[in-house]
């Protein structure tokens, strides 16, 4: 969930709708990918897929977006060895659990620290923003139906397949 992996640059071209130049600062990640490309070519998105078309966003129609995204990483042990961890992530803060066989936090203020260098978790000053985020977090959790069970549940099953 570091900003070198979270954060990816994507260009659009699509003439009869996208303005050439325009430029679209907001939270949308990958999963979002497959609604938006269903939405231009007409087909419906699936209720249960997650996450939404950003069409509105590219073509100006849409002014309200989400103000703030979910990460979830739970393929440890694996080909990358990265920490399982999940966190949420707004414009300016980013708040990350490191689980599974540790147990650390992470706060970013990515307006003071926009590369996410300086660990905020324990810093009194930022204890309102803390709260906040722990917060949503829990909401998006719920939202999406995350649960550490249920990373252990696909990495066991994970595990066993590569035995």
């Amino acid at each position: 969930m570091y900003e070198e992996s979270l954060r990816m640059p994507l260009m659009v071209r699509y003439p009869p709708e996208i303005e050439p130049g325009t430029v679209i600062d907001a939270l949308v990640k990958n999963l979002d990918f497959a609604p938006t490309f269903l939405d231009y070519t007409g087909v419906a998105v699936p209720e249960d897929m997650q996450w939404e078309s950003f069409r509105g966003l590219l073509n100006g129609e849409r002014k309200d977006w989400r103000d703030a995204v979910y990460y979830t990483y739970y393929e440890h042990p694996s080909v990358h060895m990265v920490k399982r961890h999940y966190g949420v992530a707004t414009d300016r803060y980013k708040l990350m659990h490191f689980y599974y066989n540790i147990d650390e936090w992470e706060l970013y203020d990515l307006q003071e620290d926009p590369n996410g260098m300086k660990n905020l978790y324990d810093d009194p000053a930022y204890q309102e923003v803390l709260n906040e985020l722990h917060d949503r977090l829990e909401a998006l959790r719920i939202l999406y139906g995350d649960s550490d069970k249920l990373n252990q549940q696909f990495t066991d099953r994970y595990l066993n397949q590569k035995n």
